[in-house]
């Protein structure tokens, strides 16, 4: 019984990865994944001062520029790879760049808020990082347990911001906050404004001027849509009439009588159809594609399939998973096809509990009411020639 019981417990184990050879893989290319990154980079102009940087100057641009917010123009990558140099270019180049962000991860995506964390002054160089650096901070309090219990709460913290370093020929000048925030207005932008705007200048003229000028063109995104008309007044999910099994839509309604009243259908996350109600005008219906080829790249993946046919022939059945050797013959004497235990026994059914009162019995030789084999003249409370359950009474003491 041992031995068929090991026998099918290996014989499972080894079916386990013949199946998952069969199943289909799924293999996100790079090129598939950084298509819609923007690595393309224009170089600053920005007059520096000669004088070299003082301690004053030094402390007073690290009291200026901490903490200080502003948003990505493009990805940022994980990382400390970023090296710009001030009016200069910046290294990596854009094939580089797309390959440390699909290696890495992203830090910060275009158009979010980042927020200056550090900044370090050395001889030639300014290192500003943002949202917490490329490194997670080292506690000391993460080596320390009691009874086998951390003592901090997430003792394992994950760095999930960038670093950016700004080179500067000849030494660091004496560069105030602005001037270094002009330095860095390719990669971020220290301006006053919303998320959905800093969005809308990464987005190329066409879009950014439909944009400023609040419409909403067929094949926007949701992002564009908010950073155009900002957050509707009313939501709707509907699902095509005629078709039960059509596919949901959601709409978004902007304004109410008697203002022009738009009604922006999305179809996942592009808009599919904008109608505009203005009070005495016909309804404008737009459903023809207006993103002039500026649509973003859709989510491609490369597909590899494991149990595909490359050559064409006709699949054989597949083999029992075996430990011999490819051609080799099972050996006489061998084991036969695997035996599971089986359990033939039957169980006795389970009796019955007895019952609280069992209920008068009629054995001969016994009175009603009584067990059997019991005497009434020996049952305790009864005596001859007296009443069933009562006691004779004693004589009294002289």
């Amino acid at each position: 019984m041992a031995l068929a019981y090991r026998s099918a417990l290996i014989a499972g184990f080894l079916a386990l990865p013949f199946t998952l050879a069969h199943a289909q893989v799924f293999v996100v290319g790079e090129k598939s994944a950084t298509a819609g990154i923007a690595a393309d980079f224009t170089p600053t102009k920005v007059e520096l001062p000669e004088a070299k940087m003082t301690e004053r100057g030094r402390r007073e641009l690290i009291r200026n520029l901490e903490a200080e917010q502003g948003f990505a123009h493009r990805a940022l990558p994980l990382g400390a790879g970023l090296t710009l140099q001030a009016n200069g270019q910046l290294t990596p180049g854009p094939a580089e760049y797309r390959k440390m962000i699909y290696e890495k991860g992203q830090s910060a995506a275009p158009g979010d808020r980042v927020v200056v964390t550090s900044l370090v002054i050395k001889a030639d160089r300014i290192v500003v990082d943002f949202n917490g650096g490329p490194y997670a901070k080292h506690r000391f309090l993460s080596h320390v347990q009691l009874n086998d219990a951390p003592v901090t709460a997430n003792p394992l913290e994950v760095a999930t911001g960038s670093r950016i370093t700004l080179v500067f020929e000849g030494g660091v000048p004496e560069v105030s906050g602005p001037e270094v925030k002009a330095l860095l207005q390719p990669l971020i932008d220290f301006g006053v404004k919303s998320s959905e705007q800093a969005y809308a200048d990464t987005l190329p003229d066409p879009l950014k001027e439909a944009i400023a000028a609040h419409e909403v063109l067929v094949g926007m995104s949701h992002r564009m849509v908010l950073a155009a008309l900002g957050a509707p007044e009313n939501k709707m999910r509907e699902q095509q009439s005629g078709d039960p099994n059509g596919a949901r839509y959601e709409e978004w309604i902007y304004g109410h009588v008697p203002q022009t009243i738009r009604f922006v259908r999305f179809v996942g996350d592009r808009v599919a159809v904008v109608e505009v109600a203005a009070l005495g005008k016909p309804i404008e219906i737009h459903d023809k594609d207006e993103m002039g080829g500026f649509n973003e790249p859709a989510q491609t993946r490369e597909v590899a399939l494991g149990d595909q046919n490359q050559r064409g022939a006709e699949d054989k059945p597949a083999s029992a998973p075996s430990l011999r050797l490819p051609g080799e013959a099972a050996p006489a004497d061998g084991p036969g096809k695997v035996q599971f235990p089986t359990d033939t026994t039957k169980v006795a059914p389970i009796p019955p509990p007895p019952t609280a009162d069992p209920g008068p019995t009629t054995d001969p030789g016994t009175n009603p009411g009584t067990g059997p084999g019991i005497d009434p003249a020996s049952s305790p409370g009864t005596t001859p020639g007296t009443n069933p359950g009562t006691v004779p009474k004693m004589p009294k003491p002289m």
